[in-house]
């Protein structure tokens, strides 16, 4: 369960330094437009945080820096998981081909990993120490209300056979 928690941390991690990254990046305020990394939590991450427009000017430099990058990725995913929709939609399944599309699509998947987690840490190193502390003390409060929701599920699981 340690691993799964370590594993939970970093892709918190990641996922609230991306949206303090597309905050910087978005038209029309905080809560506005978006790019592929526009969405409604990114505006509540950057309140959160309090970025300043300083921290948000820097983020907006690391991320058009990676951009190049990440948006073939993010199209070569899209394409794989369509890929999939098809193969599932076609009627016959074909464990080889199925096989060779995830395996194609995990592939992609971990090189946006990387790619992401380049940006987080990038964008890590722009937070005030303030800013650090508050962001660990929302990993882990996030880390704790997930390993209480698997604890239920868990709980939910074990009971249904017997009811």
């Amino acid at each position: 369960m340690k691993f799964v928690s370590s594993k939970m941390s970093l892709a918190a991690l990641a996922i609230v330094l991306m949206a303090g990254v597309a905050v910087a990046q978005r038209p029309g305020g905080p809560r506005g437009g978006g790019d592929f990394f526009g969405g409604p939590m990114l505006g509540f991450f950057a309140d959160y945080l309090d970025l300043s427009d300083a921290q948000q000017a820097q983020i907006k430099q690391i991320i058009a820096k990676e951009k190049p990058a990440l948006k073939p990725l993010f199209q070569q995913e899209m394409q794989s998981h369509e890929q999939m929709m098809q193969l599932i939609q076609s009627g016959t399944f074909d464990e080889a081909k199925a096989t060779a599309i995830a395996n194609q699509g995990a592939q992609i998947h971990a090189q946006l990993e990387v790619q992401h987690a380049r940006v987080a840490s990038e964008a890590y190193q722009v937070l005030t120490a303030e800013q650090k502390t508050k962001l660990a003390q929302f990993i882990t409060k996030r880390e704790q209300r997930f390993e209480q929701h698997m604890q239920e599920q868990g709980a939910h699981s074990e009971q249904a056979p017997n009811q």
